[in-house]
This record gives structure tokens, C-alpha cells and sequence, in this order.
């Protein structure tokens, strides 16, 4: 297996046993991270993501497969299963992943999911009947901006 391809496997390993700090020593000090929940973040902001949602994850179950990668860049597709705490619904977020490497860490991570699928099964009726509209979809991704902003005045790196 190529040595970012172990990579890619141990980050995944450290985000099924909710383990934020090795899942931030897979990250170069430079690194960047987005979905289309909580956009685009920078290292810090990411590292602070990871931590707040393996702490909130109690039922956090991770399976990762299709790792590839070369010297530049590598995917990956995982199901994460866990319970939204917000609403207490249970999810299963099927997420395809690209990554990019510089100095044996991952430089970039980008996580791709069908935000609608995701907020069907994180809200219910809610989702299935406004998560496709997208003034919907950003107060999602402002609400997740301001968690994220609390969390880390509270639990500063």
C-alpha cells in the first residue's frame, strides 16, 4: 500500500475510535478542508471541527474503503453512521473524499455528500420537505459556522 494510502487508512482509523488528535497529526500544518456543511476551514479550524464532532460522536461508526493514492494526491469513500445530536435521528453519510499531500501529510481534504440526502435523514420531515432549497441549506451551514465558532472559544486549541 502506497505510504499515503496508510495515510488516508490511519486518519480514518483515529476518526472511527473518535481520536481528533491523530486524526490532526494526518494534517500538514498548512492544511485545508471543506464539505458543504461547514465549507471551506483552515488547519486550525479543521483540527477544532474534528475534536468537537469526535467528542459529540458517542455512536460514531466509521468504515472507509476504496483508499487510493499516489506521491500527489488520494480518495477515499466512507460511511459514517452516528446519531445527530440536534435532533437525536440517526445518519448514515456516505462521503467520497479527495485528498492532497505535501510532506507526508494531508495538505488538502475535500468531503463530498448529498447535503439533501444528509438533511432528510439528520431532520426529517423538515429536510425532506425544504433541505433541497438552498436559503435552507445555508442556514444549515451558518448554524454549523456558529457552533463551530462557540466551540472554539470554549475549547481553544
Amino acid at each position: 500500500m502506497h505510504p499515503n494510502a496508510e495515510l488516508i487508512s490511519r486518519f480514518y482509523a483515529a476518526l472511527g475510535r473518535r481520536d481528533a488528535a491523530g486524526m490532526a497529526a494526518c494534517y500538514h500544518a498548512e492544511s485545508t478542508f471543506s464539505d458543504p456543511v461547514f465549507g471551506a476551514l483552515d488547519h486550525d479550524a479543521a483540527v477544532a471541527m474534528w475534536r468537537m464532532l469526535c467528542e459529540r460522536g458517542k455512536d460514531l461508526a466509521v468504515a472507509a474503503s476504496d483508499i487510493r493514492a499516489d506521491d500527489a494526491v488520494g480518495r477515499a469513500h466512507v460511511e459514517a453512521t452516528y446519531t445527530y445530536t440536534a435532533t437525536g435521528r440517526h445518519v448514515l453519510n456516505r462521503i467520497d473524499a479527495s485528498f492532497a499531500f505535501r510532506d507526508g501529510r494531508i495538505l488538502r481534504h475535500d468531503d463530498r455528500f448529498d447535503l439533501y440526502r444528509w438533511m432528510r435523514q439528520a431532520l426529517g420531515i423538515p429536510g425532506v420537505l425544504a433541505g433541497w432549497f438552498p436559503p435552507v441549506q445555508e442556514a444549515l451551514r451558518s448554524r454549523a459556522a456558529a457552533q463551530l465558532a462557540r466551540y472554539r472559544q470554549r475549547a481553544p486549541a
